[in-house]
């Protein structure tokens, strides 16, 4: 029977509330990205097709497809509902927490373990960046696994390195079928880079138990196999052009390896549907996606790096150091997105965990930090609790709402939609807001604890995490009418049998093909951005329309329904007359329509 310690049991049970439960709660999907991969994990499952993605009949090349088989294979299981799309991310964000913390505990101690475990499964980013059906908590996952499999590899106390070659190999294979090839990239940097700084590269010893050839047959064995069959579905085979053009289409070897990874590195793919974030900014914000545990790398020294490592904890010390190096220089001279640094929480929690293990009592500066920013959260939580004290709302949140204009400049990035908000807004939030406070006020208590109980101070930091985490939950349940269009779905699958038109393109309501999800819908001048390029293919459906065959299907004697975003609406009127559209509901500030009236 297995046995767990305190500490294990306090992850598990850490990382169950915060990403399976979370799973399960509301919201529902939203609309963008987090609707668009479940419903092609929903399209593999119905036609059978488990190499191409598909997007409303659109061949969807973009990504490898490990996150869309994960989650096509839990909907065989437990049928298709929004909470089992979640299962995959969120098992792989709980089994991440759970290899730090076994990782910790093999390069020092449980305790190490339990503190690197606990920072990051309650740190700000993991737990953001794992509310949206993205694919970077697997391949931070496979990245961690392979590396710990390397120093297990060439620690000479390991008596079975071919395994754990296997491993790494496995692990880096579900990278690339999960991310792409940075699976493969970022753990063979970081080994060399590790093997160059400790002089290790130059040992014949290390070679041996590396086993490249198995290594290499194992990546080939299990990543191989979908990148030539989605070639050989998608010709032409072969092209090497190194443009990015609009119309033209080079089949799926193209537009995967050199649109898809070299040209989007290099800020040359087209389309540009995506953002950057500032160099400085993306450094800089892992201090936030890592709060609060970050504000104990301030503490970094205590752990006396060296370049001549003699023991497990002194390894992982410098291995994490070049995992740092290796990801965060790879992304600035790339494109880059907040979460894209995602990879490099296991290795900054790795050494707050050994930090903290070296210390008696908690680090007095990391601890000033987190009390200076609770006592500086609390004042702000409790103004805004009071101006908006006699605020009444009505409706849902996107009434009070201001949306940006600049879609792309703003809404790419992460902490987008924080522009969005008025001091109205925030009416609708009193109770996100209240168990802000409570999460504050007990991180201040925090430091008091530090002293005699540091364990148990670091359990009172964590629950601090753990309300602040359900604060969170509970503001995206109340935005759901705006990033979602779910109430759209329901009233569509209530309504008369009719012809589904989507103003704009596919991500925009893509909630609604998941909830209401119909055969086909037709895209007004949506021939834009991710489904572009598939748009191009010979035989693709014909699923694309312009102003001019909108407005005569518009008003002929069949019924069409329309989706439109309420600041768009009125483009619209202009074009087919106000009069011949009847509203059928309207939610978070998105329309659904149709040309005909309904009978009571």
């Amino acid at each position: 029977m297995m046995k767990f310690s305190y500490y294990e049991g306090a992850i598990i049970l850490i990382v169950l509330s915060v990403f399976l439960l979370g799973a399960y709660s509301p919201p529902g999907l939203m609309d963008d990205v987090d609707a668009v991969q479940a419903q092609i994990a929903r399209t593999m499952l119905e036609s059978g097709d488990w190499v191409t993605a598909r997007l409303n009949k659109i061949a969807y090349m973009e990504k490898p497809p490990m996150k869309y088989w994960l989650i096509a294979a839990f909907f065989g299981i437990f049928g298709v509902h929004d909470w089992v799309a979640r299962l995959p991310i969120a098992l792989g964000a709980a089994l991440l927490a759970w290899i730090v913390f076994h990782f910790g505990k093999w390069s020092l101690s449980e305790r190490a373990g339990f503190q690197a475990g606990l920072a990051i499964s309650t740190c700000i980013g993991l737990f953001l960046f794992t509310r949206v059906l993205i694919s970077d908590v697997l391949v931070t996952l496979s990245i961690t696994v392979a590396l710990w499999a390397f120093l297990r590899i060439i620690d000479t106390d390991e008596l079975n390195p071919n395994r754990w070659s296997v491993i790494g190999a496995g692990c880096i294979s579900i990278g690339i079928l999960a991310k792409g090839l940075i699976a493969i990239v970022f753990p063979l940097g970081i080994a060399g880079l590790y093997l160059v700084i400790t002089k290790e590269i130059f040992q014949k010893r290390v070679w041996q138990r590396l086993n490249l050839p198995l290594f290499i047959f194992v990546i080939l064995v299990i990543s191989l196999p979908w990148h030539i069959l989605a070639t050989l579905r998608n010709p032409p085979y072969l092209d090497f052009s190194v443009v990015s053009e609009p119309g033209k289409y080079r089949g799926f070897f193209w537009f995967y390896f050199f649109n898809e990874h070299i040209l989007r590195f290099l800020g040359k793919r087209h389309p540009r549907d995506y953002n950057t974030v500032p160099l400085l900014s993306f450094w800089l914000l892992n201090l936030v996606w890592l709060f609060p545990w970050s504000t104990f790398l301030f503490n970094l020294k205590e752990l006396k790096l060296t370049f001549n490592p003699q023991n497990r904890l002194e390894r992982v010390s410098i291995l994490a150091i070049c995992w740092v190096v290796v990801v965060m220089f790879f992304f600035s001279f790339s494109t880059r997105h907040e979460y894209y640094s995602m990879p490099i929480y296991p290795a900054l929690a790795l050494l707050i965990g050994f930090i903290l293990d070296k210390k008696e009592n908690l680090p007095r500066f990391g601890l000033w930090l987190i009390t200076i920013i609770c006592s500086l959260a609390i004042p702000v939580i409790l103004l805004i609790l009071y101006l908006v004290r006699n605020i009444e709302v009505s409706g849902d949140i996107s009434n009070a709402l201001i949306k940006s204009e600049d879609v792309y400049e703003v809404y790419t990035r992460a902490l987008g939609h924080f522009g969005d908000l008025t001091l109205g807004s925030f009416a609708y939030l009193r109770f996100p807001l209240v168990m802000a406070l409570i999460s504050t006020l007990l991180g201040l208590t925090a430091f008091y604890f530090s002293k005699k109980m540091r364990n148990f101070a670091c359990i009172i930091i964590a629950i601090m995490m753990l309300i602040f985490f359900q604060a969170a939950q509970q503001a995206l349940i109340v935005f759901e009418p705006y990033l979602g269009s779910r109430p759209l779905a329901v009233s569509l699958k209530t309504s008369p049998p009719g012809k589904l038109i989507v103003d704009n393109q596919y991500y925009v309501f893509s909630s609604v093909f998941f909830y209401y999800n119909p055969k086909e819908a037709l895209l007004l001048n949506g021939q834009i951005n991710n489904l572009e390029y598939g748009s191009y293919a010979p035989n693709a459906p014909d699923v694309f329309i312009n102003d001019t065959e909108f407005k005569e299907l518009w008003e002929k004697s069949d019924r069409c329904y329309l989706l439109v975003e309420k600041s768009s609406f009125e483009r619209l009127q202009k074009l087919v007359g106000a009069k011949n559209f009847y509203t059928i509901q309207e939610a978070g500030g998105k329309l659904l329509l149709t040309n005909l009236a309904l009978q009571n």
